[in-house]
């Protein structure tokens, strides 16, 4: 039975086109330009594990026609990883059964600060989430299919986040400005790279293009998929400068593992 991995949105914390309609330097007649803010699943016949909650979240998993959450993993705390999570509601209103959450301690201390009715009976509304610590080896195992998750922490500008790497084949890294060399074993020689790749000018908190293509290049990828795509990155012209085996990622972007 077979793992898809589906890249809900692939677009930087303002998304493409920005709410005030600016596309940048993105072409508006291309598809592929329209991004929502970064989150992705992993969807089996029997579950569906979803990393992070985007602001855009409701209208990702309408458009991907994902209609159950069985649990969410978080990279970090930042709005543009977490605001979507009131989108969860929904599945807690049909199964009547509380979602697990995996988060590191900071994003943990986030998520209950600023979301508590999330965690936390009220009076109006019952808590639909239950929140669990993020474990380096994570292994979720639904009938005969076993999903392992590897946490490994990269630096994200200030703070750290958490990169997975999904059953030994996939890796995530949607928000990344270093990976220590100490865990680049755990990165290299897999299927799919799954990077960040901000804008083509040098950002503190994220790689641009010429460091994500030297990452690469160290960890050599049978396929690399850029993420994380600010309006400067025109899909077709990026598409132009990358070597055969690297594309830009797109809204709705899937592959098995």
């Amino acid at each position: 039975m077979t793992l898809k991995f589906t890249i809900l949105g692939c677009g930087s914390s303002l998304g493409v086109p920005r709410s005030d309609g600016s596309f940048g330097n993105c072409n508006p007649k291309e598809k592929k330009n329209y991004r929502t803010r970064c989150s992705a699943i992993i969807t089996s016949p029997k579950s569906n594990t979803l990393i992070d909650t985007s602001p855009d979240l409701r209208f990702q998993l309408l458009n991907n026609k994902i209609t159950k959450i069985d649990r969410v993993l978080y990279t970090h705390y930042h709005a543009d990883q977490t605001h979507g999570i009131n989108d969860l509601r929904v599945f807690y209103i049909k199964n009547k059964k509380r979602i697990p959450v995996y988060s590191d301690f900071e994003t943990k201390k986030y998520l209950l600060k600023n979301f508590k009715y999330c965690f936390k009976n009220t009076p109006s509304y019952p808590s639909i989430l239950k929140i669990y610590p993020l474990k380096k080896n994570n292994i979720f195992k639904d009938s005969n299919i076993k999903l392992n998750i590897r946490s490994i922490k990269v630096k994200h500008g200030k703070i750290e986040c958490s990169a997975f790497v999904i059953n030994n084949k996939c890796a995530y890294l949607s928000d990344v400005s270093l990976v220590y060399e100490k865990d680049f074993k755990y990165f290299k020689n897999l299927k799919y790279l799954v990077v960040d790749c901000l804008r083509y000018n040098k950002h503190p908190s994220h790689f641009n293009l010429s460091e994500t293509l030297d990452l690469i290049k160290v960890l050599k990828p049978n396929k690399s998929i850029l993420t994380n795509l600010h309006s400067d990155l025109d899909y077709n012209k990026l598409k132009k400068l990358l070597p055969n085996n690297v594309v830009p990622a797109y809204d709705g972007m899937s592959f098995n593992l």
